[in-house]
């Protein structure tokens, strides 16, 4: 079995020590959707919620939490982020919204956890702000697209 990076001699958790690997550019990409109730998918689309702009205030709560992960993931980096991206689209098909976020740095420990935390984040937002209407809504599907950067390189989910 591979040795296991998170834990110590003795077993305890701990943050990795980085400080002798090298600056790489690092990217992540990553997904996750919201199913919902058509009439919940309308009023988003018709903007017709009370809580206001659904879409806006989820992409702007998802960058804010790519910014935050080193705070939420207890054994995460605090990393400088030099790009993140968070795009939102309604899916009549869902029916609901999915989600995809990008994040980039040039750093020495990768940003995976910082776009899966964006699309956490921004669904828990759409969540939120449609709940008076549908609190049956589902978050699902979350998952790492694509990294790239670091020793282990490019890796594409197949």
């Amino acid at each position: 079995m591979k040795k296991l990076t998170h834990a110590d001699s003795t077993g305890q958790a701990r943050m990795v020590d980085v400080s002798a690997k090298p600056i790489t550019e690092r990217f992540a990409r990553a997904t996750g959707s919201i199913r919902m109730k058509p009439d919940t998918l309308a009023a988003i689309q018709q903007n017709a919620l009370a809580k206001g702009d659904v879409l806006g205030v989820a992409k702007i709560a998802g960058i804010l939490a790519a910014k935050r992960t080193a705070d939420l993931i207890p054994l995460c980096h605090p990393i400088p982020l030099t790009d993140v991206q968070v795009t939102l689209v309604l899916d009549e098909s869902l029916p609901g919204v999915t989600c995809e976020a990008t994040t980039r740095t040039t750093g020495q420990t990768g940003v995976e956890m910082e776009a899966i935390t964006a699309v956490v984040v921004s669904l828990t937002t759409v969540y939120d702000m449609a709940k008076s209407i549908d609190r049956g809504m589902t978050i699902t599907d979350i998952r790492l697209l694509e990294k790239d950067g670091g020793r282990s390189g490019h890796w594409v989910r197949r």
